[in-house]
């Protein structure tokens, strides 16, 4: 059981006037983590999805004995890790194309299988992990993805959702959120940014297939996202995990923002954390401090032609009201906090 800490970590030791206990401390420089992605990549600085990626497989490795095989879709997180010939990643890692990665972590499990088999074992004790961004995911490598949740293949799928294709210009993907401002959705006429009623829910979507497992995240709550790999890498058969990773390039953030804008969204109810087991919601975290939505979206230029004059107010009064369906349908707020 995790003892919740009521108060942010300021990057020491310590959390309001009392010691962490060592199981609580996040602390990044350990010689006891794989550092399966090391030092001496290339990525922005501030970058989510490097900080996100670092903690989900050296969480997959710790729970696995360092038994881990990776299988990573085109996008960002391959190429600042792997600029040829260079690497950063510390562990058996393929590069598939930008649509295949669940495709490719299939064949590997598989593979596994038939080895594990033929050494009369009934699972391989080596795992796999796939990953990708939200554009290898939500859209070129949908079908892929789709197909290794309907085979209850065994692996992890692991989404690093920054919602655009950052890695070739600022494009919108169908995880892009209405309104935001994007190289192919730009802030022009009567709605600026991107539209409504257009991309995918995939975590919901992952819940459709009924899955043993479905986890959303944060890079704000590392623990809890580790405690998540953790769990799905305890489970046989597909498992999703989708990580919200802000990108300061993208998002036009400041860098030191990062970790604020991941736990605005979710404390605005923009991005809901919860657990899904077959289908059935299983877990949630609550809001602990409710903002409107409009503290969260400021400090990223991509919508800055919200606010301002003329501004967008029904705009923004769209993307709280989403905000306010979230937090009902996941039921996000103790009920001593709901009006």
């Amino acid at each position: 059981m995790t003892q919740v800490v009521h108060f942010y970590q300021t990057g020491t030791f310590t959390v309001g006037n009392r010691l962490l206990a060592p199981a609580q401390r996040s602390v990044q420089s350990s010689a006891e983590r794989s550092n399966a992605l090391n030092s001496g990549h290339r990525a922005c600085q501030g970058c989510g999805e490097a900080l996100g990626a670092r903690y989900a497989i050296d969480a997959a490795m710790r729970a696995t004995g360092n038994r881990l095989i990776a299988a990573n879709a085109t996008g960002c997180l391959e190429v600042f890790s792997t600029p040829y010939p260079e690497t950063s990643w510390q562990l058996p890692w393929i590069h598939s194309l930008f649509g295949n990665a669940a495709a490719v972590g299939t064949g590997i499990a598989a593979a596994l299988k038939v080895k594990a088999i033929k050494a009369g074992r009934t699972h391989s004790e080596t795992r796999v992990v796939a990953q990708g961004g939200d554009g290898g995911t939500t859209d070129i490598g949908f079908g892929c993805l789709s197909g290794m949740f309907e085979r209850n293949d065994d692996v992890l799928y692991i989404c690093y959702d920054n919602e655009a294709y950052m890695n070739t210009g600022v494009q919108r993907s169908s995880a892009t959120p209405f309104a935001a401002r994007t190289a192919t959705t730009m802030a022009v006429g009567t709605e600026p940014g991107a539209p409504k009623g257009q991309g995918k829910n995939l975590p919901l979507i992952a819940m459709a297939h009924e899955i043993p497992y479905v986890a959303t995240a944060t890079v704000a709550d590392l623990h809890d996202l580790e405690d998540k790999v953790e769990k799905a890498m305890s489970i046989r058969g597909a498992r999703y995990l989708h990580i919200l990773v802000p990108c300061p390039l993208g998002w036009g953030s400041a860098s030191h923002d990062t970790i604020k804008l991941a736990r605005l969204a979710r404390e605005t109810g923009i991005f809901p954390v919860f657990e899904a087991e077959h289908g059935e919601l299983s877990s949630v975290t609550q809001i602990r401090r409710r903002v409107p939505v409009d503290e969260y979206l400021r400090p990223q230029k991509r919508f800055a032609h919200l606010f301002g004059k003329p501004g967008q107010p029904d705009m923004l009064a769209a993307i709280q009201a989403e905000a306010d369906r979230n937090i009902r349908r996941f039921k996000l707020l103790a009920d001593d906090q709901v009006n």
